[in-house]
């Protein structure tokens, strides 16, 4: 499988998905869009995934590349159906693009929390096997505060009422970070932007102590990401043949 990769800062890479993917031999290609990379052609492809980072979905004007981003993106998926899947800003710009909307939280959503899956995220296969709810890692302070024609929400918690949504048949967007690594903290933490939604949320004295807080449970959280990809991978495995055919 050939799988493309929208980044949108160096840090915020596809994580653990990255060991994933080699070990299943899949080829993958990242684009560094904030470093002026240039989207390729969609042909030849077979999964978009579209990664986090500092920006926010309506910042065109600051961040011009977005717009093509949001153009690939909008072609991937509504024009040609093909399987995507976006986290934290990619999550948020699947549902913007297929005509959702998305605003500033009330107070970012930083370090550990729980979500639940609704009764359709239950009989969703994507999240097949990870259980009624999830401890998770999260860092975003916007949101998806409508929801795109047909779209369907398969996970929230009291903070955030869209923590994870499909759209159609293969295109999923996970508000959370299933991909974080044992990296991912000390990386981010040196993110001006990062560093002060950080702050704001767990205050002076949690947010110096995330890598500890967060590390117990790693081991989880990569288990999670498995199951996520092992199931998303079996779940598209039709379509990606149908296209490639």
């Amino acid at each position: 499988m050939r799988i493309l990769v929208f980044q949108h800062l160096t840090v915020e890479h596809p994580g653990t998905f990255r060991d994933f993917w080699r070990a299943a031999g899949h080829d993958w290609h990242a684009v560094e869009l904030d470093e002026g990379g240039t989207i390729p052609s969609l042909d030849g492809f077979d999964l978009l995934v579209v990664m986090g980072g500092p920006q926010d979905v309506w910042q065109e004007d600051i961040h011009p590349w977005l717009v093509p981003e949001k153009a690939a993106i909008r072609r991937w998926v509504a024009d040609l159906g093909r399987p995507y899947l976006g986290i934290c800003l990619g999550h948020q710009l699947l549902v913007e693009v297929m005509g959702g909307r998305v605003g500033l939280m009330d107070r970012p959503e930083v370090g550990l929390a729980d979500v639940e899956l609704t009764p359709e995220g239950l009989n969703d296969p994507f999240l097949s096997g990870v259980g009624h709810s999830m401890r998770t890692f999260q860092w975003h302070g916007a949101e998806v505060k409508a929801l795109p024609p047909g779209a369907t929400v398969l996970a929230r918690n009291s903070a955030c009422a869209v923590q994870a949504v499909r759209c159609g048949e293969h295109a999923y967007g996970l508000q959370y970070h299933v991909e974080i690594t044992a990296d991912t903290v000390s990386d981010w933490e040196t993110v001006p932007a990062y560093k002060a939604s950080l702050e704001q949320s767990l205050g002076l004295e949690r947010a110096a102590r995330l890598k500890q807080i967060v590390e117990p449970h790693l081991g989880s959280f990569h288990g999670t990401a498995r199951r996520i990809d092992a199931n998303f991978m079996k779940a598209i495995a039709g379509r990606v043949a149908a296209t490639s055919a």
